[in-house]
């Protein structure tokens, strides 16, 4: 009887240690493989890395997501990141989410503008609660950039006005392709951001976590950036271009119009 238990018990060892050896063994596999992927993605040539990149999406092993979002914010080619972005589509969104959400913190400019880009992709509600005003208005051109089309595409019906309101209060901001991308934003918004559009095409201020443009040459800026908003909101298919200059040319107007009836003793 004894004899009986002595040989159970070494056999319930015998089957822990080997369970250890294997996970030991499975850790050091998943740590190696790591290591490969860590390289290829470093290599010199963009093209190498598009492929590691692709090959990790083609063929998702646990623990790559790590290794693909860090590498994100380092990434120097615009083709070999969108690459990364579409690999990490293709892994388990538990596994992947938690980790941009903390790229959104970095104080990387590039880890924040490709966290928000990736998770436009993957479309996880939780990232909607983490687009903070900070982001929506964040300093860097692109993070903003990337911050206002995942919001549009997040945003709860409920929570669009809202949204408007801040993106209202960027009006004015950057060159013309950052323009575009805010009014593009706006326009997909739709009738929630009617209210917001119209006050700064008529008034030149808007309301939102900018706060008041007081500047007259500012609110020239805004003034026609909504105008050109208004006229895409229109017509969608308008080129950009061609909505600003005629927006400019509506706000001359405007301003000479106004001037001329102060002049006659209009009230102002």
């Amino acid at each position: 009887m004894e004899r009986r238990t002595e040989d159970r018990q070494t056999a319930e060892r015998v089957a822990e240690d080997a369970g250890r050896h294997e996970q030991v063994g499975e850790q050091d596999e998943v740590a190696q493989r790591r290591g490969r992927l860590e390289s290829a993605l470093s290599a010199g040539s963009a093209s190498a890395r598009l492929r590691a990149a692709l090959q990790a999406g083609t063929a998702p092993e646990p623990g790559d997501a790590e290794v693909l979002v860090r590498r994100c914010g380092e990434e120097p080619d615009f083709f070999v990141r969108d690459m990364l972005t579409w690999s990490l589509t293709r892994h388990p969104v538990e596994a992947v989410v938690p980790l941009l959400l903390a790229e959104l913190g970095s104080a990387v400019a590039q880890a924040r503008s490709q966290a928000l880009h990736t998770l436009s992709k993957i479309g996880d509600p939780r990232a909607w609660r983490a687009l903070t005003a900070a982001l929506l208005t964040d300093a860097d051109d692109e993070v903003a950039r990337a911050a206002w089309r995942t919001a549009v595409a997040l945003a709860p019906a409920s929570e669009r006005p809202q949204l408007a309101e801040v993106l209202a209060g960027q009006l004015g901001r950057g060159d013309q392709d950052v323009q575009r991308s805010l009014s593009r934003a706006l326009v997909e918004l739709g009738g929630a951001a009617e209210a917001a559009v119209r006050r700064a095409a008529e008034t030149g201020a808007v309301r939102g976590s900018a706060g008041v443009v007081p500047q007259a040459q500012d609110r020239d800026r805004v003034r026609t950036h909504a105008l050109a908003t208004e006229a895409l909101r229109r017509d969608p298919e308008l080129d950009f271009a061609a909505a600003v200059e005629e927006a400019k040319r509506v706000s001359v107007m405007g301003v000479r119009t106004s001037a001329a009836g102060m002049e006659d003793g209009d009230p102002e």
